[in-house]
């Protein structure tokens, strides 16, 4: 394989060294929420974003008054916006069936999708207010049925976002708070004198909040591990550097260490993006931030041949991978590992960022290898249940697991089964013995 890299981002061991210092702040920090509660998340949400209000939940009122600040024509978008999320939402959903089996004569086997019970719904609103956040987040885990969702999005110029309180009133949130950052999701997830700790967190975030959920799992549940933001564009002559450099730069504008790759088999289309990213960063408004991670966390990988292309794509397994090749039914059929695919250049992260209906909080930092980003299936838990019907079945049963229990060592458990075969079969196993084995089941 001959695979060259035309611009190489930050090396792994500078990555290390940055993610260890956001380890320890965020293990501090979680620390003194802990124990201080809300002294120390109104400490911190003083520092980090200069609002103390008298309380971080809104009121009926306060929703009322900051969706009044939402214009006709924003409301209109955030609704459109919202129906096209509910949508697949409700058509994933109904993939999700409960089910029942008898699987022998008098032996029913089932499970069934429950919803968690409650739910903190983090949207970031630092560098950006992530109102399209609301809707995967607040609006996906009501149609699944959540029947407690608690949404927190910092302040923006010290007031609650006006579009981000009404994209999570409108979504279906219970609770809304104005926290932002590690203070946010540590009040959600242990818990303050003022806010009820909840079951899952889910939502994206910067690094901080990022390894906050990290911490925090195993103490609660977590969608995923989502954030910083990725891209990756794979790409042939098919299209110009125009739209390459475009869709990577769209996406590195987030922050300053949001990775963004190119993919080609072209050498001519790899080093016209990276002169035209170099153009585009002389007019984009943000090029402050995206520069930045362009030129940190920036990779140009030229191959030749699309299996390569594949082969380094699930190797990296980024966040958001745009195809647009000769071939992007290929890549859709033989791609295991991404966040998710947009497939053409009619299509666009940004489409599947704020509207098109397909969930924005995807897996990062390789996660995609082992897990798909948040859906309506992330909020429902499928418990399994039993039930025996019949003496014959209990007996029958009975035996067989008596006698593998007692293969393992189990006693207590092998009790268990000949209780059973003992009451409903009629058959005097020895205490501390394996039920015997007869005709029948031989």
């Amino acid at each position: 394989m001959a695979i060259e890299h035309l611009k190489r981002s930050k090396p792994e061991t500078e990555r290390a060294e940055d993610d260890a210092k956001v380890r320890a702040t965020v293990e501090a920090t979680l620390k003194d929420i802990e124990t201080r509660g809300d002294a120390a998340v109104r400490d911190l949400s003083e520092k980090f974003d200069g609002y103390t209000p008298k309380a971080f939940r809104l009121t009926p009122s306060e929703i009322e008054a900051a969706m009044q600040k939402v214009t006709t024509r924003e409301m209109e978008d955030i609704k459109f916006a919202q129906t096209q999320i509910r949508r697949f939402a409700e058509a994933q959903r109904a993939t999700m069936t409960d089910t029942e089996v008898e699987t022998m004569p008098g032996v029913i086997l089932g499970h069934k999708n429950i919803p968690v019970q409650s739910v903190g719904c983090y949207v970031p609103g630092g560098k950006f207010p992530m109102v399209a956040s609301a809707h995967m987040s607040v609006l996906t885990a009501s149609v699944a049925g959540v029947p407690r969702i608690v949404a927190s999005a910092p302040p923006v110029k010290g007031a609650p976002h006006p579009a981000i309180v009404a994209a999570m009133q409108l979504g279906g949130a219970h609770e809304i708070l104005v926290l932002g950052g590690i203070q946010a999701v540590g009040a959600m997830a242990i818990g303050t004198e003022s806010i009820d700790p909840v079951h899952m967190l889910v939502g994206p975030g910067n690094a901080f909040v990022a390894e906050a959920k990290r911490q925090l799992f195993g103490r609660v549940g977590i969608d995923l591990f989502a954030g910083p933001t990725e891209t990756m564009v794979i790409a042939d002559d098919t299209v110009d550097a125009e739209m390459c450099a475009t869709d990577l730069l769209g996406q590195a504008e987030h922050g300053y260490n949001s990775p963004a790759c190119l993919i080609t088999n072209s050498r001519r289309l790899a080093e016209a993006t990276l002169a035209e990213i170099d153009r585009l960063l002389e007019i984009l408004p943000t090029a402050e931030t995206a520069s930045v991670s362009w030129r940190d966390y920036g990779d140009v990988i030229l191959c030749d041949t699309y299996d390569e292309m594949l082969s380094v794509a699930n190797d990296m397994a980024y966040e958001h991978v745009q195809v647009m090749t000769d071939r992007d039914d290929w890549f859709l059929d033989n791609m295991h590992s991404y966040g998710a695919l947009f497939l053409g250049p009619r299509t666009n992260v940004a489409n599947g960022d704020k509207v098109i209906g397909t969930n924005h909080t995807l897996p990062t930092k390789k996660a995609g290898r082992y897990t798909g980003g948040l859906w309506v299936g992330k909020f429902l838990k499928t418990h399994s249940y039993q039930k025996v019907t019949s003496d014959e079945a209990a007996t029958l049963v009975g035996e067989y697991g008596s006698r593998l229990c007692m293969l393992e060592g189990f006693v207590g458990h092998a009790e268990q089964c000949n209780v059973r075969v003992r009451r409903y079969g009629g058959i005097n196993v020895p205490y501390g013995e394996a039920a015997p084995y007869r005709g029948a089941a031989e």
